[in-house]
């Protein structure tokens, strides 16, 4: 199949491709990394995306948004990862915005949801607790007191954690699995900025007896497992939408280059074996923008029964742009391994996509049980 978009949905892609292209390239995340930037995105750049409707994109016409759905925000994330684009986007706009609009209470999605729909805010969502996405197996707990929830244990790879407002956080509690809405400066919360080497931040979050109200909890205990992996499922089908994005650009990139080098008097483009790879790279671009394309129409019906193509989509992405960007760096030659070029960052970038939300081998693994194997 191919991945077909209505008018407004590539009305929406030559949108964000020109905005990110103007105001977000590549070059702006190169001047945050080596200006050493504290908060490691633009608040500025943060509420440009609100003035486009891109914070807004997943937030109900009922509470300031667009109302618009995951294929519109894949269109987004695709033209995120062609450049790079250092943003709280999709943890706040799309996990966060997706979760709280999906089940979260009349005051909570009250109290957060215009705020995400006009960049007023961040969210994080705090799930890994090891080296591994492994959100099966959750150590943090939540105890129920008599007025609310008492919050024990840490989080890992929390994206944009250190610059977050609140948290949400899963938690094993009696009965099942507690999602909660903790403020980062509640009493008891450790916030520590770690600098991915994609130049991209996250955070390590200790939660030491961390006291919250009853009304913390998104949804219930008794759904909240399967609202994490509709809600981790959603994330899924955004990224591999990214990782994509940046598969194509470092195509899009290497070919270029194919068509400008010369070597022996010739332009390398003309190489046979070259060409051999160029072309078996695009035929594996295609195929994953079909099940990239695939995962978000079906994530948009019913997240838990796309399970198994969204993680086929996953797998399928990060294949994909690992491919690409090692591609484009072994046909730069030597270059390419420098920083005065951007692959590099491509690489970095391509790498930390990977692992987030679960990396090749987790979703391979996950796609085969589904399967019955």
């Amino acid at each position: 199949m191919t991945w077909n978009l209505d008018e407004s949905q590539r009305l929406l892609r030559d949108s964000a491709r020109t905005f990110m292209a103007e105001r977000a390239p590549v070059a702006h995340l190169r001047a945050l990394r080596d200006g050493s930037d504290a908060q490691g995105h633009s608040p500025a750049l943060w509420q440009a995306f609100a003035e486009q409707g891109y914070s807004a994109v997943l937030v109900p016409e009922a509470h300031g948004g667009l109302g618009l759905g995951l294929v519109e925000a894949g269109v987004i994330a695709e033209q995120i990862g062609r450049n790079l684009t250092p943003t709280p986007w999709l943890p706040t706009a799309v996990l966060a915005a997706w979760l709280l609009q999906r089940a979260g209470s009349a005051a909570q999605q009250s109290a957060w949801l215009p705020r995400i729909a006009a960049a007023g805010t961040v969210l994080a969502l705090a799930i890994d607790e090891a080296a591994r996405h492994r959100p099966q197996t959750i150590a943090t707990t939540a105890t129920q007191t008599g007025d609310g929830w008492r919050l024990q244990g840490s989080k890992l790879f929390v994206v944009d954690g250190h610059v977050a407002e609140a948290f949400i956080v899963a938690a094993r509690t009696e009965g099942g699995t507690a999602l909660l809405l903790v403020p980062a400066d509640a009493a008891g919360v450790r916030v520590e900025r770690t600098a991915m080497v994609d130049s991209h931040n996250a955070a390590r979050v200790q939660f030491d007896g961390v006291t919250l109200a009853a009304d913390a909890l998104i949804g219930s205990v008794a759904d909240g497992a399967a609202l994490l992996e509709a809600t981790l499922d959603v994330g899924r089908a955004v990224v591999a939408a990214e990782l994509l994005g940046l598969a194509d650009e470092v195509f899009a990139r290497t070919v270029q280059y194919l068509k400008e080098r010369k070597q022996f008097d010739r332009l390398i483009g003309e190489f046979q074996a070259l060409q051999h790879r160029a072309a078996e790279l695009h035929c594996d671009l295609e195929l994953t923008r079909a099940i990239v394309g695939a995962a978000l129409d079906a994530a948009a019906v019913d997240p838990a029964a796309a399970r198994l193509i969204v993680s086929q989509a996953k797998a399928r992405a990060a294949l994909t742009a690992n491919r690409a960007v090692q591609e484009g760096v072994q046909m730069h030659g030597g270059i390419g391994m420098t920083d005065a070029v951007d692959f590099g960052l491509f690489m970095k970038r391509a790498r930390v996509l990977q692992e987030w939300l679960g990396d090749s081998a987790y979703h391979i693994d996950r796609a085969a049980t589904i399967a019955g194997y």
